[in-house]
């Protein structure tokens, strides 16, 4: 297995002062569910790659839709709500929570995993210290994943900045993901493509 090395040991934390808060509540309810979660989206990508703007934060929690309640009644002490008037409804049709960070406004959007690539990334995420806060992150292959699968131009720019953050890289386990990711959605140049992308780096 290869291994994964970061350029500079300490991520920046310049363009997410506003979201340590709600951060920090994010973490707690990760850690109330005994660590079955991992932030994702834009805030990993600029703690793990190139600082950019970001309003919002992203999760996955590996997570039943049984438990939808006691996410919620947890993430009510911690002063995250809803921001739709039936987020259970919602999180059925979707797996989807869309809820708020009371204090700040921030909008957190929760993803209830299922895959079994969900699974792998939230079992070998680690803890990052973001000045005074520690949050869960995925590796950086596992956000590399997500990136590639969400594919948006943002998402290739996080990419490449991430495989310039971290030139060592796990290449043969992006490639048994990205391979298999590219197989179901029928995207058979998939690997080649991002492949590419990373070297570029």
């Amino acid at each position: 297995m290869g291994k994964t090395k970061r350029k500079s040991n300490k991520p920046s934390i310049e363009t997410l002062t506003n979201l340590l808060a709600p951060l920090q509540a994010l973490q707690d309810l990760i850690s109330e569910f005994r660590d079955q979660g991992v932030i994702i989206g834009g805030v990993a990508a600029s703690l793990l790659g190139t600082p950019r703007f970001t309003v919002d934060i992203d999760a996955v929690f590996l997570l039943n839709l049984e438990d939808i309640l006691k996410l919620l009644e947890k993430a009510a002490k911690l002063g995250i709500e809803p921001r739709i008037t039936d987020p259970v409804a919602f999180a059925h049709k979707t797996r989807m929570l869309l809820l708020s960070h009371s204090a700040s406004g921030t909008n957190i959007d929760i993803s209830l995993g299922i895959l079994p690539f969900e699974f792998e990334m939230v079992e070998r995420s680690r803890m990052v210290d973001i000045g005074q806060t520690k949050v869960r992150l995925p590796t950086p292959e596992d956000l590399i994943i997500m990136k590639v699968i969400a594919h948006r131009s943002k998402d290739l720019e996080d990419i490449q900045a991430i495989a310039e953050s971290y030139p060592i890289l796990d290449i043969e386990y992006l490639r048994l993901w990205l391979n298999r990711f590219g197989e179901a959605l029928d995207l058979p140049y998939l690997w080649d493509e991002i492949q590419r992308l990373i070297l570029k780096s």
